[in-house]
This record gives C-alpha cells, sequence and structure tokens, in this order.
C-alpha cells in the first residue's frame, strides 16, 4: 500500500484522478488530497471517506512516493523538484516538464519503458496527444508514420470548471462569469491556449513536439488546428495520416482494433463511428471512419475520439502510477 498525493484535487481533472484511482483500486495506504491554499480545509471524498484539503508544503513534509500533479504549469514548475528530491515519484499532468530532455513524456502503452527508477519526474502528455499517438502507435511501428495533419475538436472540460459554467450558462442565457473572449454555446472557437510567433498556438505546438518524442522519432512531420467546441464528455480529431510504406486497408483496420487502449468503432453501412457521447466517461480511444486518402498516395483518414478527462488526463497518469507499482520502481 502507498502514500500517494493528488494535487489539484479540487479541479475537473484532480476529482478525475480520485475517481479512477478508486475506480482501479489502486493500492493507496493513505491519501492526501492537495489544493491551493484558498482550498484548505474543504473536504474531498474517497473511497466512503472524507479528507481535509492540505497545502502543498504539508504534503511535502509527508512525504508520499507518488505525487500526481494536476494543478498547472506554475504549481508544478515551483514544487515537482522539491517532491523529487525527497524520492517521490512525480506525475505532472501539466505541459511544465513534457520537452525536458530527462523527463520521460509517457503514454504506458506506448513507451512506459522509458521511466527508470532514476526518473523522479514522469510528464503526462496532452490529452489531445495522448489519443492520437496512442491511435497511430502501432500503425507507426508497421508502416512508419511520416506526416501527420490533425484538426481537433476538443470539449470545453479541457479548459474547466469555468468554462463549463460558461457553456451551461449560455445555453440557459443566464450572465455568469467567462472563460472564452467568446460566446462557445452554439459556436466554435479556433483557438486553444495562446497565439505563437509562428502563427499556431500552444495547444497546436505541444501535438507537434510531443508526437515525435512519445513516437521516438524526430522527423514525424505534425501540422494540428486545435479548435474548442460546445461539448462536454470528450476530445474529437480528424487525422489524415501520411507514412513511408504502402498500407492494405484491412489490416489497418485489424492492427487499430488489435492495439492496446483502443476500440475500433468503424462500420458507416450501419452509421456505427465515434462520438463523444460513446467515449464519455470511458478509457479506451475510439477509432473509426477509417478510410483512404484518394487525394495522394500511402494516405490515411481517421477519426479519433477520447474522454479528455479519463485517458486525456487522469486514467494516463494512474497507469503510469501502476506501472510504477508492477514494475517495482516505488517501493
Amino acid at each position: 500500500m502507498f502514500k500517494v498525493a493528488v494535487i489539484g484535487v479540487t479541479g475537473l481533472v484532480g476529482s478525475k484522478m480520485l475517481q479512477v484511482l478508486a475506480e482501479r483500486n489502486f493500492p493507496i495506504g493513505e491519501l492526501i488530497p492537495v489544493a491551493s491554499d484558498r482550498s484548505v480545509g474543504v473536504t474531498c471524498d474517497f473511497k466512503e471517506k472524507t479528507y481535509n484539503v492540505l497545502n502543498l508544503q504539508h504534503a511535502l513534509d509527508a512525504r508520499p512516493q507518488i505525487a500526481i500533479f494536476s494543478a498547472g504549469s506554475e504549481v508544478s514548475l515551483a514544487w515537482a523538484e522539491k517532491f523529487a528530491a525527497i524520492g517521490t515519484f512525480v506525475i505532472d499532468n501539466s505541459s511544465a516538464w513534457r520537452m525536458h530532455e530527462n523527463c520521460p513524456l509517457v503514454v504506458p502503452e506506448i513507451n512506459a519503458s522509458a521511466i527508470a527508477s532514476t526518473t523522479k519526474i514522469i510528464a503526462n502528455p496532452n490529452c489531445s496527444t495522448i489519443q492520437m499517438v496512442l491511435a497511430l502507435s502501432d500503425l507507426h511501428r508497421k508502416y512508419k508514420v511520416n506526416r501527420i495533419v490533425v484538426s481537433t475538436y476538443q470539449s470545453v472540460t479541457g479548459t474547466g470548471v469555468k468554462a463549463v459554467s460558461q457553456l451551461m450558462n449560455e445555453r440557459i442565457q443566464k450572465e455568469g462569469e467567462k472563460a472564452y473572449p467568446y460566446t462557445i454555446d452554439l459556436n466554435l472557437i479556433p483557438q486553444i491556449d495562446t497565439f505563437l510567433e509562428n502563427g499556431y498556438t500552444k495547444e497546436e505546438m505541444k501535438m507537434v513536439n510531443e508526437t515525435c518524442k512519445i513516437m521516438g522519432d524526430k522527423n514525424i512531420r505534425v501540422t494540428a488546428t486545435c479548435v474548442r467546441v460546445p461539448v462536454m464528455g470528450g476530445h474529437s480529431e480528424s487525422v489524415n495520416v501520411t507514412f513511408d510504406n504502402e498500407f492494405d486497408l484491412s489490416e489497418v483496420k485489424k492492427i487499430v482494433g488489435l492495439t492496446p487502449g483502443v476500440q475500433l468503432m468503424d462500420d458507416p453501412t450501419n452509421l456505427i463511428y465515434p462520438m463523444p457521447l460513446n467515449a464519455a466517461e470511458k478509457d479506451d480511444v475510439f477509432v473509426g471512419r477509417i478510410r483512404r486518402d484518394e487525394s495522394q498516395p500511402k494516405t490515411l483518414n481517421l477519426w479519433i475520439v477520447s474522454d479528455n478527462l479519463r485517458k486525456g488526463a487522469a486514467t494516463n497518469a494512474i497507469q503510469i502510477a501502476e506501472y510504477l507499482v508492477k514494475s517495482g520502481l516505488v517501493k
């Protein structure tokens, strides 16, 4: 049984982490729920027990074996190394450590072996990146991915509680605090995170850089357009992928269907394809609309959907923790 701190426990992802830890019966001997100073003293429930929320210093003093961070990059940059210094394995859900040379960026089904006993800070990838690379990982091994063009349709839950409130308030024409500069209900916003000098947003460049790191291939070319949509339950992606090698479409579908953590949902004749409603509260990545791109050779189109709070964040982090336990890295 292990001493586990969950940092950012009052947020959407943090509360989902508690849910997933309970569902997967992770061997927790002592739970340390953590949030900002203003949340200290509030309570949270875990496995029919009520806990008082602590601050980061109290959590550090408790010396957890595993600390799962989901409180934003600023908190992770300030505190992750402090936990690592006392021997805690840190699993960080922010973007703070993802591209750090000495921190593995892990989707357990793909590259859990990148974690070593000396690895104390492990980065959880961006939610949109996780579902895309998981769907493509075995295809990459077989055909070698050359280039990816991806357009995302991302749920408001990816922004947080304030964004969910904005959508639901707008739906009933109620005034309230806004997470976005524009109306989100009955609208699409083609901006996720801030714009960079190259005209792309940070979210789009995360998908570019993280894909190459997770796949272990810096030569994969990626271009992304990320869009916020008035949906709750999951992120969707239209992916166009060009391979170095020719493929057989029936073999592609077989490979996708056998990829761990992926469900094939591809029967257009019967109108069967993935949607956020299918993915909500599930840990798998759903793939459908698989078809050859007839405009150029060795190119495939896929539609990929996953619950961004689960596999895109909480579940992937818990799977990393499970790997630490199973491999004997955490004792």
